[in-house]
This record gives C-alpha cells, sequence and structure tokens, in this order.
C-alpha cells in the first residue's frame, strides 16, 4: 500500500511493537504500510502505530468504503466447525498482527475454536497464541479477536485466551498464508 498522507485530525493508535496507547497529531505525515481486517497501520517518524477503523477519518478514509477482509476458507479451520464455528472463524480471518500481512488464522495462531451453548446462550471459547511470547500487541490482538466475535448475531459471549503451549513455529502457517508471504 505505502500511501503518504497528513493526519486530518488527532488520532489515539496503539505503538508497535509495545502496546502503549499514543496519540498522533493532526497533520502528522504518515505511510500506511498495511491495511487489513479494517485496521491501518502507520509509519511515523516515531515508529510504527496501529489506527482503529473507527479512526479512518483521520487518514481521510471512509472505513465503508474500504474493501473487508476475505473471509475465504483457510486449511487452518477444521472441516468439522459446525456453522457457528464457521462464522468465528470467519471473524478471526479478519484479524492481523500488524507487522504481517497474513490473518491470524492463517499465521496458525488459533489452537483452538469452540462454541459453547450453556442454557441457551452462545460463547466463543478461543485459544490463541502469537508469533513471540513478548509481543507487547498480544492483547490488543487478542482484544480484537474479541470484538470481531461479538458482532456476530448469534453470539452472548466470546472468550480469547493466548497460550503459549504448543510454542508457535512456522510450520503452522496455512497453505495460503505462506503463498502470502512468499514461501511456496
Amino acid at each position: 500500500m505505502h500511501s503518504s498522507l497528513e493526519l486530518k485530525r488527532e488520532v489515539d493508535a496503539i505503538q508497535i511493537p509495545s502496546g502503549d496507547m499514543v496519540k498522533l497529531p493532526q497533520g502528522l505525515k504518515v505511510i500506511i504500510t498495511q491495511s487489513l481486517g479494517g485496521t491501518y497501520t502507520v509509519a511515523t517518524d516515531f515508529g510504527l502505530a496501529r489506527i482503529n477503523a473507527l479512526d479512518a477519518d483521520a487518514l481521510g478514509i471512509d472505513p465503508k468504503a474500504d474493501k473487508a477482509a476475505d473471509a475465504s476458507t483457510s486449511s487452518n479451520i477444521p472441516m468439522e466447525a459446525s456453522d457457528l464455528e464457521m462464522e468465528v472463524w470467519n471473524q478471526l480471518k479478519n484479524v492481523y498482527d500488524p507487522e504481517i500481512p497474513v490473518n491470524i488464522v492463517d499465521l496458525g495462531l488459533v489452537y483452538d475454536c469452540r462454541v459453547e451453548n450453556t442454557d441457551g446462550k452462545n460463547k466463543a471459547l478461543i485459544k490463541m497464541t502469537l508469533t513471540a511470547p513478548g509481543c507487547g500487541m498480544g492483547p490488543t490482538i487478542a482484544a480484537d479477536a474479541q470484538s470481531r466475535i461479538m458482532t456476530i448475531e448469534d453470539m452472548d459471549d466470546a472468550a480469547v485466551e493466548l497460550v503459549w503451549d504448543p510454542p508457535w513455529n512456522q510450520g503452522m502457517i496455512s497453505v495460503e498464508g505462506k503463498m502470502k508471504l512468499g514461501m511456496i
């Protein structure tokens, strides 16, 4: 993408990779380096930052006009997933690590995705990891996953747990993810 622009207004952002909240001032020159899953990674003189889709207007972008991420199938989605679990998987395909142009499903970061129904209430239970345990963006990525799941009409609750066992490795990347990264 790599388009340069000036911020139209002050905007809250998340510093990458620390995960710290920062305010980017109006008029700051930024370069959009990634626009995936409805968030925008920008390069500034101070490093990388992630801007939420709700603040896309600060970049001069109409988020409704910005195309949604591809929710096609992935070799990392189990074939036995129920319809509701498939909706959860498709929402998780809209979640990206801001430094890697592949969604968390195709990166192999989602270890378990289940939907439990208790007393007529649906709750998604997700276990996921990160490419590196020290990543400061972990809580942000997990919160993004949870909020995307909660957009599903029949979903009442969602819990996203960060786990470290088994440790993530590149062999967990889907065929689709490896193609996008130029690994095959």
